[in-house]
């Protein structure tokens, strides 16, 4: 039980008084009783709101939160009082979560009850905790705040964000995945199995013309095609202290997990399987996934991954892959290129390639090429240009000399990474490739 505001004024009101009594003698005994008046009052005020029943509180959270978006929680607070109650709400969010409807404010009538709607936005993926919820209920009088804990903690599952996955899922339910910038380009014929008969449209190539079911139907038939499915795809995490660099709200990490979802929906549609191993202070293995159901299992095996602040062993992830995944796969290696990674990198890819298909998809910091736009205005500056175009020079070395080996390879920002690693699973499916 604390003091509330109005009683603070009255009480410096009546130290106000003081003053002034002090100097007129006749008032000293009508201040006194008025200060015992007012202590009385007081204290039955706190008895009152002793006595009087504590709000109910129940908590009802959404069945999953996604990084960084709205998650709609919803209070629902009891007066089983026979009295109008103003109260002061605040939910215990967890640590480093946005709620910025809160604390919240209002009045709950008498044997009513009123349900709070509010946002929170999580920054941390795994499992976060809610608190109990804290209530503050003014007395009758409003001379004192009565607070109390309701609730007990409750456990909440934070997802990386697949709203990217949402929206291509919608786009391609209406054959509008360029809007998206997923782009389906013509298919070589390698990466093409046959599907169906159909008949002729202008612009279908000679070759695809069957000329015995022509004959048979006296009209131009073509044989219509689609991709080769059944073809697996290995997602090989790094999770090391590299990618523990923020870029925007979240880590980089973060921005990895997005085009992962995403690619993986694509796949999972195309009749692909799915797999993911993790390296850099983790070992983690998913089998390959395949079908409707496995995005869920993808969802549920990505959500709680942590980036560690150990180092990447490129070898090591190699080794364990090869352990792992014995059929040919397209392993896509997802990382943040160093100029130091070109010895341990390149030989690793090297064995990796010897029975699997490769693909480096780093992410670079979007810091670096905001420091190239950013005009030199001192010798600091100058220092910090030349170490920006330095970092980028060994970065395309390295990947200069991949791509000599055979090794296919993309360098994007976080903001256009999960697109266009999602065009080039598509360009190698294409290719037939895999």
């Amino acid at each position: 039980m604390n003091p509330a505001p109005r009683l603070l004024v009255a009480a410096l009101v009546w130290l106000a008084l003081a003053m002034v009594s002090i100097s007129v003698p006749a008032l000293m005994m009508p201040w006194f009783w008025l200060g015992c008046a007012g202590v009385l009052i007081a204290l039955v005020d706190a008895l009152l709101a002793r006595l009087t029943r504590p709000i109910q509180v129940e908590r009802r959270l959404p069945g999953r939160f996604a990084l960084g978006q709205n998650g709609d929680v919803r209070l629902i607070l009891r007066n089983a009082s026979t009295r109008v109650v103003h109260v002061e709400v605040f939910d215990g969010i967890p640590p480093g979560s946005v709620a910025e409807t809160l604390p919240w404010f209002g009045m709950i009538p008498a044997q009513r009850e009123v349900r709070v709607f509010h946002p929170v936005r999580i920054m941390e993926r795994g499992e976060s905790i809610f608190g109990p919820v804290h209530v503050r209920t003014l007395s009758l009088l409003g001379l004192w705040q009565r607070k109390t804990l309701h609730l007990a903690p409750e456990r909440v599952k934070v997802y990386p964000n697949y709203e990217p996955v949402i929206r291509f899922a919608l786009l391609a339910m209406q054959h509008r995945e360029n809007p998206m910038g997923i782009m389906h380009r013509p298919r070589a014929g390698s990466s093409r199995e046959f599907r169906q008969l159909r008949d002729y449209r202008e612009g279908d190539p000679l070759s695809q013309i069957d000329w015995k079911a022509t004959s048979r139907r006296q009209a131009l038939i073509s044989r219509d095609f689609q991709e080769q499915r059944n073809q697996s795809i290995v997602f090989l995490l790094d999770t090391g202290r590299r990618m523990r660099a923020m870029d925007g709200e979240v880590p980089q990490f973060d921005h990895i997990l997005n085009a992962v979802l995403l690619v993986a929906h694509v796949a999972l549609k195309q009749g692909d399987q799915v797999a993911v191993k993790s390296f850099g202070g983790t070992d983690r293995w998913l089998p390959p996934v395949k079908g409707a159901h496995a995005m869920p299992i993808l969802l549920n095996h990505l959500y709680d991954y942590q980036t560690t602040p150990a180092p990447s062993d490129f070898t090591e992830a190699v080794e364990m892959l090869m352990s792992c995944q014995r059929r040919r796969s397209l392993v896509i290696l997802l990382t943040n290129l160093r100029g130091e990674d070109g010895k341990e990198l390149i030989p690793a890819l090297q064995v990796l390639k010897s029975r699997h298909l490769v693909l480096l998809a780093s992410m670079r910091e979007r810091v670096v090429e905001d420091r190239f736009e950013k005009p030199v205005a001192s010798f600091a500056d100058a220092l910090q240009y030349l170490a920006a175009d330095r970092y980028v020079q060994e970065r395309r070395e390295i990947l200069a000399s991949l791509g000599a080996l055979g090794i296919m390879t993309l360098d994007s920002t976080a903001q256009k990474f999960a697109i266009a690693l999602a065009n080039s699973y598509l360009d190698i499916k294409a290719a037939g490739r895999i």
